[in-house]
């Protein structure tokens, strides 16, 4: 990273923030579903189901909770969404059988989604001249946070006690706290006057879904490293199985370096789209040499895995920084947090989905699969340019509808 903090005060507040809350996160991801089938005993299956049913359940809230960041200040909103997160965590030590576990874990996961859309305005007006470059400076934050709370969880599993599982949930909701209350120093931003039309602007802006959609295909592509490359390696190649923490160390050091000098070079939608169709392109690299991983002698399929998680990772920043770009540069700036609550709709059906196809194609077909899987990332690349023009036209359009809704008035007190 270029710098260790930011110069101004209030994106000193948001990136503490998030940094205290992705620690929290990282206990989760980590050893979450360890805590519910090691310490709570529930079947695999069943929190399977369960955790696909509260992602699909919290898709729909980005979008309501954006459009209220937009109208009654983000700030608040947001931490609210943090404090609602902490409830629901802290209710994981009382989930003791199914249904309470889907309840606390839809609450979560729908609260979530809803911050991560009602922050974005408060990155949109603090983030300066290049709100997008500070999105990417965030997210080079979030793996380092991530990555700390990680270690806390190897510790935790390590444990393997009741006791020490629930001390890290009521620790993950402490962070949410923390994080929610570090928000209360944050100068609150007032809310845009909307410009008339409908309310649900984003959902009626095709261009702009159709960049979700293809966004959202992309984004299985975050699964890659997390799912299917160690099911990969453990049932179909001779590396050691030590090196799915190697793999996921490598990525992790790639986006905290080089996640805001790769943004740094997406300055424009048209830029944004490039930088989609170069990621198809990796990903299509790097999952056709995943695929030759399998057969090999174990220091030349740990060679191979490497290699391609490094070109893997690549993809990811080009693929990050374009959705940075195009997600804020198309969204009309009274309506950041409901645009980009819709934006996120992509990522959470990839989140949702991308699990099953990923095991189905990559593991269940094995090589052919892995070919599947880059095409698909490929030309989802190469049709973005086509729907990032597409959407530019609209955007312009719109524009010159606002202009000429607003010059009317004056007009006419001009006669």
């Amino acid at each position: 990273m270029p710098r260790l903090m930011p110069d101004t005060g209030p994106q000193r507040v948001l990136v503490i923030s998030n940094f205290v809350y992705t620690v929290g996160s990282g206990l989760y991801l980590t050893a979450g579903v360890l805590y519910f089938t090691e310490a709570v005993h529930l079947p695999a299956s069943q929190v399977g189901l369960g955790l696909g049913i509260a992602g699909l359940a919290a898709l729909a809230l980005g979008v309501a909770v954006g459009h209220l960041a937009d109208r009654y200040g983000a700030r608040g909103v947001y931490a609210t969404t943090l404090v609602v997160q902490a409830l629901a965590t802290a209710g994981f030590v009382l989930a003791d059988s199914f249904w309470p576990f889907v309840l606390v874990v839809t609450v979560a996961a729908g609260a979530k989604a809803a911050g991560t859309a009602a922050r974005s305005p408060l990155i949109r007006h603090y983030g300066g001249d290049r709100p997008q470059e500070f999105r990417a400076y965030l997210r080079a934050v979030t793996n380092v946070g991530i990555s700390l709370g990680a270690v806390g969880a190897g510790a935790v599993v390590q444990v393997g006690t009741l006791t020490a599982y629930q001390l890290m949930v009521v620790g993950n909701a402490i962070a949410f706290l923390v994080s929610a209350a570090l928000l209360t120093s944050l100068p609150p931003v007032a809310p845009l006057a909307p410009t008339g039309g409908p309310r649900r602007i984003a959902l009626r802006d095709r261009p702009y879904l159709l960049i979700t959609a293809l966004d959202g295909v992309m984004a299985i592509q975050f699964k890659v490293l997390t799912v299917a490359i160690p099911l990969w390696l453990v049932g179909a190649t001779t590396a050691p199985h030590w090196l799915i923490s190697g793999t996921m160390l490598t990525g992790t050091v790639i986006v905290v370096a080089f996640q805001v000098r790769a943004s740094r070079s997406v300055v424009s939608p048209t830029a944004g789209g490039h930088a989609y169709r170069r990621a198809g392109v990796a990903f299509l690299l790097s999952c056709s040499l995943i695929s030759l991983s399998g057969g090999i002698p174990a220091w030349a399929a740990a060679t191979v895995l490497l290699t391609a998680v490094v070109i893997h990772t690549v993809g990811e920043l080009w693929h990050s920084a374009a959705g940075f770009e195009v997600s804020f540069a198309l969204a009309p700036r009274h309506a950041t947090g409901q645009y980009l609550g819709v934006f996120g709709l992509g990522a959470g059906l990839a989140e949702a989905l991308g699990p099953a196809l990923l095991i189905s194609l990559c593991i269940g077909w094995g090589r052919p699969g892995w070919y599947v899987v880059g095409a698909l990332f490929a030309l989802t690349g190469l049709a973005a340019p086509l729907a990032v023009r597409s959407a530019q036209r609209h955007q312009r359009a719109g524009q010159t509808r606002t202009h000429s809704v607003e010059a009317a008035p004056a007009a006419q007190r001009t006669r």
